[in-house]
């Protein structure tokens, strides 16, 4: 199991109460497979992945990657652990505008402390994992919004994660671009054989996840589709 969220509770303050995020939540993810979770504004969907990424810490509850408890862990071994572990694919690729394509990717190998020769290979093997090889030398201004997207994944699995958090990552594209970028993501779950989870708005695709559950009001539960199959969908 690489990822491993148990009973997790999370509040923010509100006022002189407390707001619940996330209320009593688990999920497992085993390695190479796809979970995707679904669920209106609000609901904890981006609460969720920034307790899994270790951005922000529950009130209660445990969240295990890579067979590392984070629960006792400080922010600077935090901070080394989505280095080394966790790759993350925000909503917008936030590409920058002075760097290639290549380059991109080669300053998340860089901060890792990784030689120049081989982030530079590591960098032209994902590019041509997501079809833009011959882009390598591109600034973000010369790409389209799905080749941005591209990019953006290709960057979060450069320090070859064991953990994919992906956020609303087609919301911006259109159903064709939206479509391709979707079976990247399961394509490239299967061959490297990371834990995915995927934060989506559009229920098109769901048949091809291998887990898909709804968060409502900080809770998760199996979605309609798979519940007849709790084998296949997390324990809420």
């Amino acid at each position: 199991m690489t990822l491993l969220v148990h009973d997790v509770t999370l509040t923010y303050p509100d006022g002189e109460h407390r707001l619940t995020a996330l209320d009593g939540v688990s999920l497992e993810v085993p390695a190479g497979t796809l979970t995707a979770v679904i669920g209106p504004s609000g609901s904890g969907k981006s609460s969720l992945l920034a307790v899994a990424a270790t951005l922000v810490t529950p009130d209660s509850g445990r969240v295990v990657v890579a067979g590392r408890d984070t629960t006792e862990l400080g922010p600077a071994e935090k901070s080394a652990l989505r280095r080394e572990k966790i790759g993350i694919v925000f909503q917008q690729p936030n590409l920058l505008a002075s760097l290639t394509a290549a380059e991109q990717l080669q300053v998340m190998a860089h901060l890792s402390g990784r030689p120049a020769r081989a982030v530079r290979g590591r960098a032209l093997e994902l590019l041509d994992a997501v079809g833009l090889a011959e882009k390598a030398d591109k600034r973000p201004h010369q790409l389209s919004g799905g080749q941005r997207q591209r990019i953006n994944i290709a960057r979060a699995l450069m320090n070859e994660p064991a953990v994919l958090l992906v956020d609303e990552p087609t919301s911006a594209l259109d159903h064709e671009r939206g479509a391709a970028v979707l079976d990247l993501l399961v394509t490239l779950t299967r061959e490297r054989s990371t834990a995915t989870v995927l934060v989506t708005h559009d229920h098109a695709h769901l048949e091809r996840m291998d887990r898909t559950a709804t968060m409502t009001d900080g809770r998760l539960t199996p979605s309609p589709a798979t519940a007849a199959d709790p084998a296949a969908v997390p324990r809420a």
